[in-house]
């Protein structure tokens, strides 16, 4: 079986990041620990991949990201802070979305090929896939993802503001509680729903296929036939917005009847008053594409693993009387 690069470093008792720094002769290695990684290597007989080798040459000049979904204010303002940074760094940017695709996992191999490194954002690929990049040589950072073995990784905070945002519901009476989204489908939704948990003891989960406004209000839809919950604790802004519309066109008093919460901050729930968590969409992207540089200039040798501050911001969908900011 032939060896790879995370055979040499486990060998050199190094990085993976720093054997592929040898490989492409990179000053900032230290001339001992260069020479310990290519003895490493010349004993495993180690022959650089395809991947390595263009990474090695610097072919590219270009960064790729990986997304669920082109759609969605989520995901365009995490690759515009992306793709801004990029542009400042004098790369161009590739885009794969992921969703609908049976070969995601083929298809982000492939686009490594053509690329200096990679953001990978959400569960668009397995953490096999990304082992298997890294294994391979390539430079990753992963955002809204729990790590995976040394790769980079970039989050925002849930856990804590979902608690403060549940402590608020049961402050204003809000007994019992419906959290809409799936947790099996995405880690920040996960951190959510866990953080409400550990709040609230009267908590019902209801699963959604899809985090937007047709599903928000479809939802509504099923409740407004029995009882409506104290309050709807939305995955998203774009859920909790999808049942405004359908709550306020069927007449229910919000907040007096039912309170309801989203996730983000997007420009439209400032509008139309939604009390939601806000966390920094672009700084996101913006901090992956800076990680992601660091790998490839080989300015750093050691994992970073990010976590950006959210705030809960309270307006009148949960408190009569406050204007929306």
């Amino acid at each position: 079986m032939r060896a790879t690069i995370r055979d040499v470093a486990r060998e050199a008792g190094v990085s993976i990041a720093t054997v592929s720094r040898v490989m492409r002769d990179s000053d900032a290695v230290r001339p001992a620990t260069r020479d310990r990684v290519r003895a490493a290597a010349s004993a495993l007989e180690f022959v650089p991949s395809q991947l390595g080798r263009q990474l090695a040459e610097r072919r590219h000049a270009a960064n790729g990201i990986v997304f669920p979904d082109l759609s969605g204010p989520y995901y365009a303002e995490v690759v515009l802070g992306y793709e801004t940074v990029a542009a400042e760094l004098g790369r161009s940017v590739l885009i794969l979305s992921t969703r609908g695709r049976d070969d995601a996992d083929d298809a982000v191999q492939a686009m490594a090929e053509r690329c200096d490194g990679l953001v990978i954002l959400g569960r668009t690929v397995s953490d096999e896939s990304v082992e298997r990049l890294a294994a391979r040589g390539a430079n990753v950072v992963l955002v809204a993802r729990p790590p995976v073995g040394g790769v980079d990784s970039v989050n925002a905070e849930s856990r804590t503001s979902a608690r403060a945002l549940t402590q608020h519901l049961l402050d204003l009476g809000a007994h019992r509680l419906v959290f809409v989204g799936d947790p099996s489908t995405s880690p920040d939704v996960a951190e959510r729903f866990a953080g409400v948990q550990e709040v609230s003891t009267n908590v019902e989960l209801h699963h959604v296929d899809d985090l937007d406004e047709t599903a928000g209000a479809h939802l509504v839809g099923d409740y407004l036939t029995r009882a409506l919950p104290d309050a709807f604790v939305c995955a998203n802004d774009e859920l909790a917005l999808g049942m405004l519309g359908r709550l306020q066109a069927a007449g229910v008093d919000i907040p007096g009847r039912v309170k309801v919460t989203g996730w983000d901050d997007v420009m439209a729930a400032r509008y139309a008053g939604l009390t939601t968590v806000r966390q920094p969409m672009r700084q996101l992207g913006a901090t992956a594409a800076r990680l992601l540089d660091e790998l490839i200039s080989g300015s750093r040798t050691q994992p970073r693993h990010d976590e950006l501050p959210t705030e809960l911001v309270i307006r009148r969908t949960t408190t009569l009387g406050k204007d929306p900011s």
